[in-house]
């Protein structure tokens, strides 16, 4: 397989390696909600992304793999820069810990869905402090209360496997 090294984020798969091991391993994601909170930690507002896909525009969490030779805390920092902005500016603890795991399958009906691959995703709820505007393919971040991601209607412009993670991340912070 042929990889290009990048100075900055590592080595990359061509498109067609990268289908081609999609096919045959599980890849390494994460799913992160990201959130602001006020000074005692309570959450304020939960952050979505507004994203144009094939099938439409629907909202969704932060999300992306982790690349060869990427920590998981550095994956986490470069997809939020990546959606969020280059002054997001997320706290992380020292000791990160995924609220949950998420296990996509290429099978419909099989849980969470992702008809490219077998992904496994770890799943983390991120206080952000800096400004935030859309980035990279994002046609928008939207700030919601606590209260209004709960809702029937919010939630079906997600994506259903997005959708359970957030509403496992509620429940993680006390918000359902």
């Amino acid at each position: 397989m042929s990889e290009i090294a990048s100075e900055d984020m590592g080595p990359w798969l061509s498109p067609e390696d990268l289908e081609f091991v999609r096919r045959k391993v599980p890849m390494v994601y994460v799913d992160i909600v990201p959130v602001r909170t006020d000074e005692s930690g309570q959450v304020e507002s939960i952050g979505l992304l507004l994203e144009a896909q094939d099938d439409g525009i629907s909202r969704a969490l932060v999300t992306g793999r982790v690349l060869f030779h990427e920590t998981v805390r550095e994956a986490i920092v470069r997809h939020l820069e990546k959606d969020l902005g280059p002054v997001a500016l997320p706290q992380l603890s020292p000791s990160i810990q995924p609220f949950t795991i998420a296990e996509y399958f290429p099978t419909p009906g099989s849980g969470k869905y992702d008809e490219r691959q077998h992904a496994v995703s770890l799943c983390y709820i991120v206080p952000v402090m800096g400004e935030c505007g859309p980035a990279a393919d994002t046609l928008e971040v939207t700030w919601f209360t606590p209260g209004e991601v709960r809702t029937p209607e919010l939630q079906a412009e997600m994506n259903e496997s997005h959708a359970q993670i957030l509403r496992q991340a509620l429940g993680q912070m006390g918000e359902l």
